[in-house]
């Protein structure tokens, strides 16, 4: 069994290589989507966040407005603010999954794509949280798989990706960089890495690295008697 971390900053490609190695026969959870399922209308997570932000951040039909939250995150100053909520909650329900993972499949390989792993990890330390599983990942991942591309290759694709064909894409690229400026540089996250995948090249490449990768990944689940408890 092996806990595997996947990250990688905004338009890394982080979700492809997720693809190929869910295809390969990882189990692979996203950070993302968990995030979203609990900021739902109902969720404890959208009570806190919904207290915190206030009632402008909310839509006529009741959801929370994804897009005036990231406003009040990355230019107004309280990212923080929101990780602070989110972060715990999902780590947890990750480490619920893991159980239900390895309780099924001891030779499991489980895969939790995220792109803030290590952020989660400076900010915890930054608000003065230095024990526990947002101040060390090391208690809740056992390899590191760090995914990266050069900035403007990133900043390319997630404006392809958020703006309508044909459209102006200034804006995307300008909250791409705005993003990009939050977390930590690759050349950082690579030291603090067990495996990195370059992908600044075509898919096929890409996915030849990841296949290598897997390998490697299902051989230490098959030999790993690690102590997979948070506490």
């Amino acid at each position: 069994m092996l806990r595997v971390g996947l990250t990688g900053g905004l338009g890394s490609g982080k979700s492809t290589v997720a693809t190929f190695l869910r295809k390969l026969g990882a189990h692979v959870i996203e950070a993302d989507a968990l995030g979203r399922e609990m900021m739902e209308p109902g969720q404890p997570v959208y009570k806190k966040i919904l207290s915190a932000f206030g009632p402008d951040v909310i839509d006529p039909d009741g959801r929370l407005n994804r897009s005036l939250l990231a406003e009040q995150a990355f230019q107004h100053g309280r990212l923080n603010d929101l990780n602070s909520i989110v972060h715990p909650a999902v780590i947890a329900a990750q480490q619920l999954w893991m159980d239900e993972v390895f309780a099924h499949d001891p030779s499991a390989v489980a895969v939790v794509e995220s792109a803030l792993i290590f952020e989660v990890v400076r900010d915890a330390r930054a608000r003065g949280e230095m024990e526990g599983v947002l101040a060390d990942w090391r208690r809740r991942i056992d390899r590191i798989v760090l995914v990266t591309a050069p900035n403007e290759l990133k900043i390319d694709r997630f404006a392809a990706r958020i703006s309508p064909t044909g459209q102006p894409r200034s804006a995307a690229e300008a909250e791409a960089r705005l993003r990009l400026s939050h977390q930590i540089p690759d050349s950082e996250k690579a030291a603090m890495s067990d495996y990195v995948v370059d992908n600044k090249g075509d898919k096929k490449e890409l996915r030849s690295q990841v296949v290598a990768l897997w390998q490697r990944l299902k051989a230490q689940s098959n030999n790993s008697r690690r102590n997979l408890s948070l506490e």
